[in-house]
């Protein structure tokens, strides 16, 4: 089948795949999405899942990568995170100058889908009171910052104005539309003063489901003991036992009419802002009315046993992937167990991007190493300018990237060529709120089908921060090292390095008969520039006589400060011509140091060279302290009046 390039895309921005108001919105989105040739790009965070804030700021980063001015449309499922990001979202969007559609919240001037809670949730309320003769209901709300469960509340109290039912505080519990809110709604509840309720009226199905659960946990029935409806009519809902009370939203419509919204202001039409849709109240056992609309038995029970192995299967997948991924002890091993992995979610692409500076702990001095372990940087809020890409699959292979891009590009196929839409979901990728990137998988079932998804996603962010760790480890054992080794004030090497390093080579020469040369070089007048013009003004000259000798060293040669005023420098296979010619190299610099510097001192240094082929047990001080002889022989003719102290040999 030939491909084409289908270059309509829409950005969609959600939280919480994982539930079924958002996988029934999503659905709609899809369906006309694949009947019109329109491509998909997903931007989904899990936030609001875990106790932690900070990972909820790495989740919700992911809402900071979308360039906007990139797609032709947007859809916000709006109700899905808070009133912040929405506005944050609101101005990325108008100032791309795209149409987008917010679905169940009214942002600005966007088209909105909304749907009719009010006037269902009066229903279901005066049902409870009406019909059951309740007069204590409690109320499990949304968040006071979501506009949908303000409308479902508003409209509770409304009916219970209208009957002269008090609303006192202690029967409302404020939650987020998560399950674990009618849990703690529910404990809450337990433990206050008030007498318990007859009935509890929830803004959705979720928190209606725990709720029941925790009722029954502590000996209380439903509805024998407390009526309960939710909102939302939910797969689950339905097919609870007891069936819950609760009202039906065309979600999938939402997602239908929001994608089509799209498409025909890119044709031109002239369309309505906003539009409502209706809801219908469901009356089932959990309020104690006849079940209806329940799946058949028998396909309810293929279907959740189908549920079950699926998780199982996935279970296992996650957990292989985890052992294997943390057995690796190299980056490019990971990379490779990962890929096998990848295959098994059985998509078209996947692509694995990485902030270019995701494992680097710190930036580098560039004028010599200070000594400090510099503090740990990261990023937190958007993406790196560069984004790398280990992982490239498409076209049935894994592809090599090397060129890095801009996270400003997404993908560099966000917009390609194929022969059917494609699906898109970026997935952040992060350790807390540190941010390390992002995947973006293609045409996959697995992202909206696996109860393990969100499992898999953390899996890979925990495994790449165990690597930068690792990676950080490193670092810092070079660092150490460099404390070992490095002189801090010069970043040449010290003592201990310079033994290190020239050791391996005197070594060879002694075997192979080879020459060594080591050069002896002192600083002149050191005490005079401390004592004039301060203990500052010595340190920069010594930091520019190491940069002179190491300008000066061009054929591979071990430059030293020794301590003090005293720098060693050594080097294999010289001869009297090559050691001339270095100590004219040095003269030189020092002469277009001081013409230059404005400074008030001169630079100048006393050398002394000793080259010979070193014999079987000898060592590298020995030549030191004939090269240091020779250095001292010099200073005394170039300062006979001077020169007063004793010569001073370096220990060995």
């Amino acid at each position: 089948m030939p491909k084409y390039s289908y270059d309509f895309t829409i950005a969609v921005i959600a939280s919480g795949i994982d539930e079924e108001y958002q996988q029934a919105i999503l659905r709609g989105i899809h369906r006309y999405a694949a009947q019109h040739q329109v491509n998909i790009a997903h931007f989904i965070a899990f936030g609001g899942i875990l106790p932690n804030p900070k990972y909820d700021q790495g989740e919700y980063n992911i809402f900071e990568l979308p360039n906007f001015s990139k797609f032709d449309g947007a859809i916000l499922l709006s109700n899905t995170f808070s009133g912040e990001t929405a506005e944050m979202l609101y101005r990325r969007i108008k100032a791309a100058g795209i149409p987008a559609v917010s679905i169940d919240r009214e942002l600005g001037d966007l088209y909105y889908i909304g749907v009719q809670n009010d006037t269902a949730m009066e229903q279901i309320t005066r049902h409870m009171i009406e019909e059951h003769g309740v007069t204590r209901l409690n109320f499990i709300s949304g968040p006071d910052t979501n506009s949908e469960s303000n409308e479902r509340f508003a409209a509770f109290c409304r009916v219970l104005r209208e009957h002269q039912i008090p609303l006192e505080p202690d029967r409302v519990y404020h939650g987020a539309f998560r399950s674990r809110d009618g849990r703690r709604a529910i404990e809450c509840f337990l433990k206050s003063d008030l007498s318990f309720p007859q009935a509890i009226v929830c803004a959705n199905d979720a928190m209606a489901v725990s709720a029941v659960l925790t009722l029954e946990e502590n000996g209380i029935r439903c509805p024998e003991d407390v009526l309960v409806s939710g909102f939302d009519n939910t797969y689950k809902a339905r097919n609870f036992s007891p069936a819950l009370t609760t009202v039906e939203r065309p979600l999938v419509q939402s997602g239908v009419l929001a994608c089509e919204k799209i498409c025909l202001h890119a044709a031109g039409e002239t369309l309505e802002r906003s539009a409502r849709l209706s809801a219908v109240p469901i009356f089932s056992e959990s309020c104690g009315c006849h079940q209806t609309d329940t799946e058949d038995i028998s396909a309810y029970k293929k279907r959740s046993y189908q549920t079950t192995e699926n998780m199982l299967r996935d279970i296992s997948l996650n957990n292989q992937m985890s052992c294997a991924l943390v057995e690796c002890d190299r980056f490019e091993e990971y990379i490779d167990t990962l890929k096998e992995f990848v295959l098994q979610t059985r998509c078209e692409e996947f692509y694995l991007c990485l902030n270019d500076n995701w494992h680097v702990r710190q930036i580098r001095q560039e004028n010599g190493y200070d000594g400090v372990l510099a503090p740990d940087t990261y990023i937190t809020e958007g993406y790196s300018g560069r984004m790398l890409m280990p992982i490239a699959y498409y076209d049935g292979a894994f592809q090599k990237i090397e060129a890095s891009f801009t996270s400003s590009d997404m993908l560099p196929r966000l917009r390609t060529e194929s022969d059917h839409p494609r699906n898109i979901f970026f997935i952040p990728l992060h350790f807390r709120e540190r941010c390390l990137g992002y995947f973006a998988i293609v045409n996959s079932e697995f992202p909206m089908a696996s109860t393990m998804f969100h499992s898999w996603s953390i899996n890979i962010s925990n495994t790449l921060e165990n690597f930068r760790k690792i990676l950080c480890l490193d670092e810092i054992v070079e660092e150490l090292d460099k404390l070992y080794a490095i002189d801090t004030l010069t970043g040449i090497f010290n003592r201990n390095g310079f033994k290190r390093s020239a050791q391996v080579v005197f070594d060879q020469c002694i075997r192979e008969h080879r020459s060594v040369m080591v050069m002896f070089a002192d600083m002149d007048e050191l005490k005079s520039i401390n004592d004039s013009y301060g203990h500052a003004a010595g340190d920069h000259a010594l930091r520019s006589i190491a940069l002179i000798l190491q300008e000066a060293c061009s054929r591979g040669e071990i430059v030293c400060r020794f301590g003090g005023d005293e720098f060693f420098i050594f080097s294999a296979d010289y001869t009297e011509a090559d050691a001339a010619a270095l100590r004219n190299r040095i003269q030189s610099s020092l002469d277009i140091c001081n013409a230059h510097s404005g400074l008030p001192y001169q630079l100048s240094l006393s050398m002394g060279a000793c080259i010979t082929v070193p014999p079987e047990g000898s060592t590298i001080f020995q030549l030191i302290t004939l090269a240091d002889s020779k250095m001292y022989e010099e200073k005394k003719k170039r300062f006979p009046s001077k020169y007063l102290k004793q010569q001073c040999k370096p220990k060995t």
